[in-house]
C-alpha cells in the first residue's frame, strides 16, 4: 500500500499538476494540505476519473485538507474533535479509514512569530492534537500525515543558527511534536532518511530550492504496527521543479511511504 502526503499550496491553482503526479505515482491514499478550497469546490469528479474517492474539509481561500483514496473512505471526521467548547478554526484536520489503516491529514498553524497570538494558537492546536491522539489505540494502524510546520531537529533546517529564534524550530513547538513521538508515533520518513538536508519545503525566493535552503516540516507519523510494515519512504523532489509537471510547483515536495501488508 502506498501512502502519500503533499501540501499543494492551492489545489485550484495546481490541480493539473496534482492529477498528473497522482496518475504517475499511483498512491493508494493521498493526503493533501492547504487546498484553499471550500468543500463545494473540491474537485471530486477529477479525482474520480482517476479512480479515487475524495473527501475535503476547508473554509475556502485559506487552509483546507483533503484525503483521496482508491481503497475506500469511511468514518470521516472533519475538524479536530474536542471535549470542550474550544473550536478548531477550520480546514486543518480530516481523518478517515482507508482500506486497512486510519489516516489523518493535518495542516498545523504556521505560528508566524514566536510568542505572538498566532504562535500560541499553534501550540494550542498541537496540544489538542495530542489529546486526540490519546483517544487512539497505539496497537492499531494509524498515520498522521501532513504539514506540521515544525522542523523537529537542527538537521531539519538548512542553517540551524540562522533559523533559531523563529517559528518552526522553537523549543515549545518541537516539544509539542516530540510529545506525539513519546506517545508512540514513529517518524517513519526519518527512519529511512536520517541524513541532514533531506527537506520537504523551500521558499520560492532567491533560489532557495536550488541551493537546498529548506526545512523538513512535512511528516508522516505512524503507530508502531504500521511502522513495522513500512518498506520504503521517499520525497519526490522532482515535483518541486517547475518543468516536471504542468503548471507552477508548490513550495512543498510530496512524501511517499510504501507499506507491505503481506508481512
Amino acid at each position: 500500500m502506498r501512502l502519500a502526503t503533499w501540501n499543494v499550496n492551492s489545489l485550484k491553482a495546481r490541480l493539473d499538476r496534482v492529477l498528473a503526479w497522482t496518475e504517475r505515482h499511483e498512491p493508494d491514499v493521498l493526503c493533501l494540505q492547504e487546498t484553499k478550497l471550500t468543500d463545494a469546490q473540491a474537485p471530486l469528479m477529477d479525482f474520480r476519473a482517476l479512480g479515487y474517492d475524495l473527501v475535503h474539509h476547508g473554509p475556502g481561500r485559506w487552509n483546507g485538507v483533503a484525503i483521496a483514496s482508491r481503497i475506500g473512505i469511511a468514518d470521516v471526521v472533519a475538524g479536530l474533535p474536542v471535549r470542550d467548547d474550544w473550536t478548531d478554526d477550520g480546514g486543518r484536520f480530516l481523518a478517515a479509514t482507508c482500506g486497512p489503516i486510519r489516516v489523518a491529514s493535518i495542516y498545523v498553524p504556521n505560528g508566524r512569530v514566536v510568542d505572538s497570538e498566532f504562535y500560541l494558537e499553534k501550540l494550542e492546536w498541537l496540544a489538542r492534537l495530542s489529546v486526540w491522539l490519546d483517544d487512539n489505540d497505539p496497537t492499531t494502524e494509524l498515520a498522521i500525515c501532513g504539514d506540521y510546520n515544525v522542523a523537529p531537529e537542527d538537521i531539519d533546517v538548512w542553517d540551524a543558527q540562522a533559523a533559531h529564534g523563529g517559528t518552526h524550530v522553537s523549543p515549545r513547538e518541537r516539544a509539542a511534536v516530540a510529545k506525539l513521538r513519546e506517545w508512540g508515533m514513529v517518524d517513519i520518513v526519518r527512519q529511512f532518511h536520517p541524513e541532514p538536508g533531506f527537506f520537504s519545503w523551500w521558499d520560492y525566493r532567491a533560489g532557495h530550492f536550488h541551493k537546498n535552503f529548506g526545512m523538513r516540516i512535512d511528516h508522516v507519523y505512524v503507530t508502531p504496527p504500521l511502522a513495522a510494515r513500512a518498506v520504503a519512504a521517499e520525497r519526490d523532489r522532482e515535483a518541486r521543479k517547475p518543468s516536471t509537471y504542468p503548471g507552477i510547483p508548490s513550495d512543498h515536495a510530496p512524501l511517499i511511504v510504501d507499506f507491505d501488508f503481506d508481512r
